[in-house]
Formats: C-alpha cells, sequence, structure tokens
C-alpha cells in the first residue's frame, strides 16, 4: 500500500564532489526498500561557481582527501573510482541535467555524469562530453546542445542555489527529508542507517531527542 504522503528527500549535489556519489548507493537502496513510497529529487550546488577558482587537479590537498576519505568510503560502499586529471566548473552540467529533468530522464543522467567524471575522468564542462553523456541516456543530442548553448536552465539551476542558502545549506551532500509537515537537513555523505533514522523521524515513526 502506497503513502498517501509519500516522503520527499531533496538531495543538493554537485557532479564534481565525490561525496555526492557516494551518497548515491544509498539513496539507491532507500528506493528499492521503499518505492513509491520516497520521491528523490536531485538539485543544483555548484561548490566552486565562477568567479571563485577550481581545484588544482595535483593538489597535494586534494590527494590526500582521496587517499583518507574517499577511496575508504568507495571501498565499503562497492563504488569503482578515481580522482579525475580534471576538476572543472559543473553549472552547464546541472543545466544539462535540468534539461534531463524535463524528459523524464534525470535520475539516469545523475548516474550518467557522475560516472562520467569519477569514472572516466571526462571533462563536464565540455560541451561534446555533456553532448554524449545526454546522448547516452536517450536525450536528444541537438536540443540539448541548443539548451546548453542557450542558457535555457541556467535560472532553475540558479534558483536552487539559491534555495540551499536559504535554507542554510553551505556544502554537498545536502539531503532535506520530508513528509507532512516535519523536514530534516542531514549533511554529508551519511551512511544508510543514518538516513533512514531520519525518514524514521519525518514520517513520525521515531521521536526525535529534543
Amino acid at each position: 500500500m502506497t503513502r498517501e504522503n509519500p516522503i520527499q528527500i531533496a538531495v543538493w549535489s554537485d557532479y564534481v564532489c565525490p561525496f555526492c556519489y557516494l551518497e548515491r548507493p544509498v539513496l539507491e537502496r532507500i528506493r528499492t526498500e521503499l518505492g513509491d513510497d520516497v520521491q528523490i529529487d536531485w538539485r543544483s550546488f555548484e561548490l566552486r561557481p565562477e568567479p571563485e577558482p577550481t581545484l588544482d587537479p595535483n593538489a597535494e590537498y586534494l590527494h590526500r582527501v582521496w587517499t583518507q576519505s574517499v577511496y575508504p568510503m568507495a571501498q565499503e560502499r562497492g563504488v569503482t573510482l578515481k580522482l579525475p586529471p580534471v576538476q572543472p566548473r559543473s553549472r552547464k552540467a546541472h543545466e544539462a541535467a535540468e534539461f534531463a529533468r524535463d524528459a523524464g530522464r534525470l535520475d539516469a543522467m545523475n548516474k550518467a555524469l557522475f560516472k562520467a567524471f569519477f569514472e572516466n575522468g571526462r571533462d563536464l564542462a565540455d560541451l561534446d562530453v555533456l553532448l554524449e553523456v545526454g546522448q547516452s541516456v536517450g536525450l536528444d543530442r541537438e536540443d540539448l546542445r541548443e539548451a546548453l548553448i542557450s542558457g535555457r536552465y541556467e535560472p532553475r539551476v540558479l534558483d536552487d542555489q539559491h534555495l540551499a542558502r536559504q535554507i542554510g545549506i553551505s556544502g554537498v551532500p545536502a539531503l532535506v527529508v520530508s513528509a507532512g509537515h516535519q523536514a530534516y537537513l542531514v549533511s554529508g555523505a551519511q551512511p544508510y542507517e543514518t538516513v533512514k533514522d531520519v525518514i524514521a523521524y519525518a514520517t513520525g515513526e521515531k521521536k526525535a531527542a529534543t
């Protein structure tokens, strides 16, 4: 029996954030278990929008974070990924995802963009790369090209980021879990058990500690 009010999970993430990719298995498990009782919605958040400089792919800091945190978590969650050779800006990737939303392919595009960057080291700021990724999930290549060149979906991406700031989100992944009138913010790549507990609080199945 489907819930009268499905559980909503809004996920602010960035396609150049490894911890956002590492949260996908947790969310996929929850969706498999809950089915139509949960709705997962990917939202845009640029970690380094212009004019903020992008990360140096060869920076010692980046390699240290991957060695100490990213690779151990990836092994634990069964995700294959490697430190990409580029650190691109991500706005156009978010715009491509919004195009995919309107075509009913958002989740597939989300997964494909993460995989292109973290498994294949593709440059997500490159128009041709985005067109290839979009085509691989069934999007119309020429329509997507026009949308990206014209910036048709940029306002939607900026609206997502403005809403994130209003909520108080300053880093990703960030999940807003809600059911009825209860909503909870979950920051970071939290394990399955934590997200399930928050869902239980939001649905009233568990009482949150005061």
